[in-house]
């Protein structure tokens, strides 16, 4: 009875309908959290995208435009888009360490505009004050004072609650401004993925101005290569093109220079001013004396340095020198009255001159020199096939005002040969550090006196001994110069 009511008494669940509200209920919330999952998805997936359009316009612009200020305009704009935010602003450092509003952008809301009148203000007020010289700059990694009053003065000057975030714009870690980006929205916050695409769109700033700053220099580089070949080539010019033709001797001269401007001079001058106008033909160099028996002027020279300043002390000496030559006076008297002219400009220039002047005269084979501390030329005698030097006593150019020279003067006969250096030619060294020194070049003189005909060979001669002892440097730290006299045989 007990188990008969016991069955009787159990109710099975009534079973419910399949439209039944409870169920549909049940079926959505179990969907709901897919489905916001899923939206949650293609919302970031969305926001990764336009991140990443973003970035690659970004660096397409970089790598696009030619012109800086272009570029920077985009920055705010782009910081804005990445961090989400309504503005930002870009702040720069002028050469004198006062900030810079470059390029600021804002949207239209009151909230929004308050804040970029306190960053004008700010920007304003701390370079007022490092005009007047209450903060510095740091010009170094470490902590600068102007960001933390920028960022105390934007706040000074806020209205609002407004969220601020920096990234500094380092370019060969140097600070050269901040990167600022702000929201007024409560519940905005600058996540470590927002502060991190900033920091990269500052990054990308850097990198413009460095390159605008890399270009700004190759110009002037460029412009500087330029004008040195300008000067190149005109103080090619105003050495002499060729050798001059002169009664009884033979010239080679060659002139190697450690830039492309140089300090060495040589120069062949007629004390005849006749021989320096141009000849009529138009066929024949001006210094070419077609077998003229005047006196000529073969001087050498070396300013002290190399380079522009070197060539331009070269190119002055030059045309004070000719000028001189022509009022007939003896060696050292043209020494004397040269380094007169030129010790002022010389003084202040703090350089010197070294030179030798000599005149040949074809009618009685005579050379007259003097010498202002150069490098004595060498003389090799045919007859007793020996080599002496010629030098006198006497001062640099432009060391003392009124320096004293000596004349001197020696026959030379047919067969005879002079060499008029630099000491560039001597200087140069090898890749163990030894010199070519005087020693070597008296030695290779002898040898092309005995074993090579005519100056020119000699002179080539000469200059392959010391690119062979030269070697892998290949180099010569200083001008070298080069000047070979070789008086002709009576029969030739």
């Amino acid at each position: 009875m007990l188990l008969k009511h016991d069955v009787m008494t159990a109710r099975p669940v009534p079973r419910q309908p399949s439209n039944s509200p409870n169920n549909s209920q049940s079926a959505i919330s179990d969907r709901l959290p897919v489905v916001t999952l899923k939206e949650l998805v293609v919302r970031l997936n969305r926001e990764q995208n336009k991140i990443q359009d973003l970035l690659s316009s970004l660096g397409f612009a970089l790598r696009s435009f030619n012109n800086l200020n272009q570029f920077l305009e985009l920055i705010p704009l782009m910081a804005a888009r990445v961090a989400d935010t309504e503005g930002s602003a870009l702040i720069l450092f002028k050469p004198n360490g006062q900030p810079r509003l470059e390029q600021i952008h804002c949207q239209e809301s009151k909230a929004c505009q308050n804040v970029r009148q306190a960053i004008e203000k700010a920007v304003r007020k701390v370079s007022v004050s490092v005009g007047e010289g209450e903060t510095r700059l740091a010009t170094s990694t470490t902590l600068p004072e102007i960001p933390l009053s920028l960022d105390d003065r934007i706040r000074q000057y806020l209205e609002t609650d407004a969220k601020l975030f920096s990234a500094s714009i380092l370019i060969k870690n140097v600070e050269r401004g901040y990167l600022y980006v702000f929201s007024t929205d409560p519940e905005y916050s600058f996540t470590a993925t927002r502060q991190k695409l900033v920091r990269l769109v500052a990054d990308q700033t850097a990198v413009a101005i460095a390159n605008d700053e890399l270009t700004v220099e190759l110009r002037k580089k460029e412009r500087l290569d330029r004008e040195l070949e300008i000067g190149a080539e005109i103080q090619l010019r105003l050495l002499p093109r060729q050798c001059p033709e002169i009664k009884g001797i033979e010239l080679a001269a060659m002139c190697k220079t450690a830039n492309r401007v140089g300090g060495d001079y040589y120069d062949f001058i007629p004390t005849n001013y006749d021989q320096l106008k141009p000849k009529q033909s138009g066929n024949k160099d001006a210094n070419d004396s077609q077998g003229d028996s005047v006196p000529w002027s073969i001087v050498i020279g070396d300013v002290m340095g190399k380079g522009v300043p070197a060539g331009l002390i070269m190119t002055m000496t030059r045309g004070m020198l000719r000028a001189e030559v022509l009022n007939r006076h003896s060696p050292a008297q043209i020494l004397e009255h040269l380094n007169r002219v030129m010790y002022a400009d010389l003084e202040n220039s703090n350089r010197f001159v070294t030179l030798f002047y000599s005149e040949y005269d074809p009618q009685t084979r005579i050379l007259s020199y003097s010498n202002a501390a150069h490098n004595p030329p060498l003389l090799w005698q045919a007859s007793t096939r020996t080599i002496q030097r010629l030098d006198t006593m006497g001062m640099l150019i432009g060391l003392e005002a009124d320096s004293q020279y000596e004349d001197d003067q020696l026959q030379i006969n047919p067969g005879d040969t002079i060499i008029y250096y630099t000491d560039g030619f001597t200087d140069v060294s090898n890749h163990k550090g030894d010199r070519f020194d005087e020693d070597n070049l008296v030695r290779a003189f002898q040898w092309a006196c005995t074993h090579c005909q005519g100056s020119q060979a000699i002179l080539d001669y000469l200059f392959e001994q010391v690119a062979q002892f030269m070697g892998s440097t290949n180099s010569n730290g200083d001008d070298m110069t080069l000047v070979v006299m070789q008086v002709k045989s009576l029969d030739s």
